[in-house]
């Protein structure tokens, strides 16, 4: 404890000013008022409550209308709740509803005088909007498939409630952590709820026989969670978490509200000081990690049917963005009920599934005109894209994002059309990440760029290669600043180069591993994507650079770019520019001097500039030849 209480003392000199909010009120005050305030309108609104703490209870000013954020626990909503989430959005919320990565519900443009009402129709059925918001433990998540697919070894909604049992609507919980705190459980081999991105990760693992959780903490966006060698039964998971809370409330940091995560307390102190000081706080020793048995993706992911363990099947209702309406809800809960239980799970994608539906009916259910409506949106670029809110209802987003991933799903759908296949796309409206665009197989995040006239557009930063497994890899800036009218095209070549060179039902997670990562450099990727939107798109060329099966170049940037020139030079003359020896040096086929301005001559449609970059990639001096692809890249830019 003596670590943990010297760094709570380094930091916590001088406070934020949210904490110094936090000491004006009880947030149960403000909260016992909100008839009050709705009476009153936004004159009863003091700015502190606006600013802190009503959103300890959901509700967020947006200015002329309320976001609500309502908490469902592992995504799980019962028959009843789902008809009343649906009705309230309907009649008090413009008939919109927001699907999060959070497995919960945001209803939107809620207005101050309806909020009492709304927040009392949502108690009648046993929902809660408490510590969806600001310094609270938030809304836990899980297997939306938890208790009911095959690979479900523990189910953990029992475990999540024992959980929400001890902080939900607890008034001693309420405000008091030194910031938001995640948690997630998975009790299946699928990592279907990116179980490695919390601050609080309870991994399905197993340990001499029995089954239970290895512990991983300090996630946020950009960094997965650490191991902290920990495993724990079933009976041990919330006397552990209770104990982490207290830890944390009691040693977090409370100055800089950017740092003040539990990952920087560990950072600080070390992972196996903090663990000490859960022991000590527990007054238990636990054990250390068993073998994590977590898969790196959902088993089930991409398919819009799983077969339960109990015989039925569970429907994957697509929601293009998260983007749902309430009338589609009620629709929704009135067709589960018809043909399963009523119930509905929501995913981490920001998608929902209808459990429970028996094989005798699974015809008549899909043949529903709600399911027939949503099943267009069953492929690939739907099936596994995420995007955060956006500019229209996010203060801090740069561009619209949610409408952004649709056109841009619909764009690919229609250019690269690709079965039995898995790529994980993410979209961020800002730099905030909360589109988790860092974990994705090809991730944006909304900026402004200059369109080829000059103009500043919507744009993004193009990510790949991230990965949600323990040993994560964070996801790299491929572009950065493109128009999204240009990205779209990018994105088709990266998704071109995957259907030529997949195996059968091989994941673009797989893929990159396998294939791109392993043979070709990383500027190598940028400069395949960059001269491709320029023969393609900017000078109309019926042509198109392609990657090759078993390349020979071995991710050597003087090596690639020497050898992806000769290609260029074939694809646009027709001519060989050079034989090959064994180390890649050129010998001319004949003798001769080459003007630089051969390959506009051959085809009058290639402008000068590529023609010398061309020569610059393929110089008969090694001296003078290009050695790094940033050379090429900045040449490139310039064309645009």
């Amino acid at each position: 404890m003596i670590t943990l209480e010297k760094a709570q003392e380094a930091r916590n000199k001088k406070i934020n000013k949210i904490e110094k909010t936090k000491i004006l009120k009880d947030p149960m005050d403000v909260f016992a008022k909100l008839q009050e305030i709705a009476a009153a309108g936004y004159e009863g609104l003091a700015k502190e409550d606006s600013a802190y703490f009503l959103k300890c209870f959901g509700l967020f000013d947006k200015g002329e209308d309320f976001m609500l954020r309502v908490r469902i626990p592992a995504g799980q909503l019962n028959f009843y709740q789902a008809l009343r989430i649906g009705k309230i959005a309907k009649e008090y919320g413009n008939d919109y509803i927001d699907i999060t990565t959070r497995m919960q519900i945001e209803l939107r443009y809620l207005q101050i005088a309806d909020i009492a009402k709304v927040l009392k129709s949502l108690e009648e059925v046993g929902l809660s909007t408490f510590q969806t918001g600001v310094d609270n433990p938030r809304n836990i998540v899980a297997d939306p498939l938890d208790g009911i697919a095959y690979d479900n070894i523990i189910t953990t909604k029992p475990i999540i409630d024992e959980l929400q049992n001890l902080f939900a609507q607890n008034p001693e919980w309420i405000s008091v952590l030194p910031r938001k705190f995640n948690t997630g459980i998975l009790g299946s081999l699928s990592n279907s709820c990116n179980i490695f991105g919390h601050d609080c990760c309870f991994v399905l693992a197993q340990k001499d026989g029995t089954f239970g959780f290895n512990v991983y903490l300090g996630a946020r966006v950009g960094v997965q969670a650490k191991d902290a060698n920990l495993f724990l039964q079933i009976e041990e998971v919330a006397l552990f978490f209770k104990s982490l809370l207290t830890i944390f409330k009691t040693y977090g940091y409370r100055d800089n509200r950017n740092k003040n995560r539990l990952i920087y307390l560990i950072n600080d102190v070390g992972i196996d000081n903090l663990i000490d000081a859960v022991k000590k706080e527990a007054s238990c020793e636990f054990t250390t990690a068993g073998a994590t048995l977590v898969q790196s993706q959902s088993i089930a992911q991409g398919a819009d049917k799983v077969l339960g363990r109990d015989g039925k099947f569970s429907y994957k209702l697509v929601i293009p963005s998260g983007i749902f309406k309430g009338t589609d809800m009620m629709e929704v809960a009135n067709i589960a009920k018809e043909y399963g239980s009523g119930d509905i799970r929501l995913s981490y994608d920001q998608n929902l599934y209808v459990p429970n539906i028996t094989k005798e009916l699974f015809e008549d259910f899909e043949s529903a005109q709600i399911i027939k409506e949503y099943a267009k949106f069953n492929n690939l670029y739907f099936n596994d894209m995420i995007a955060c809110a956006g500019r229209k209802t996010c203060a801090f987003g740069v561009i619209e994002n949610k409408s952004d991933a649709i056109d841009m799903a619909n764009f690919l759908s229609s250019e690269v059309a690709i079965k039995n296949a898995t790529v994980r796309m993410n979209w961020s409206g800002c730099p905030k990440g909360c589109g988790i665009h860092g974990i994705a197989d090809i991730g944006f995040e909304g900026c402004k760029a200059k369109n080829d006239e000059g103009t500043i557009v919507d744009g993004v930063h193009i990510y790949v290669g991230g990965k949600i497994t323990r040993l994560a890899k964070e996801a790299i800036a491929l572009h950065k600043a493109l128009p999204i009218t240009e990205a779209k095209y990018h994105v088709k070549y990266l998704l071109e180069n995957y259907a030529n060179f997949r195996l059968k039902a091989e994941s673009y997670e797989a893929f990159d591993d396998r294939f791109l990562s392993t043979n070709y450099s990383f500027q190598a990727l940028k400069f395949f994507t960059k001269i491709n939107y320029i023969l393609d798109y900017k000078l109309n060329l019926d042509v198109r650079f392609e990657f090759e099966e078993k390349p020979k170049i071995f991710k050597k940037e003087s090596f690639e770019i020497f050898h992806f020139g000769v290609k260029l030079f074939k694809l646009l003359t027709g001519e060989n520019r050079y034989e090959y020896l064994e180390d890649f040096e050129p010998t001319l086929v004949k003798p001769r001097k080459i003007n630089k301005d051969e390959v506009t001559k051959l085809n009058p449609k290639v402008p000068e500039k590529l023609s010398e970059v061309i020569y610059l990639m393929t110089h008969q001096d090694k001296r003078v030849r290009a050695r790094v692809f940033s050379e090429i890249l900045v040449l490139l830019d310039d064309m645009d």
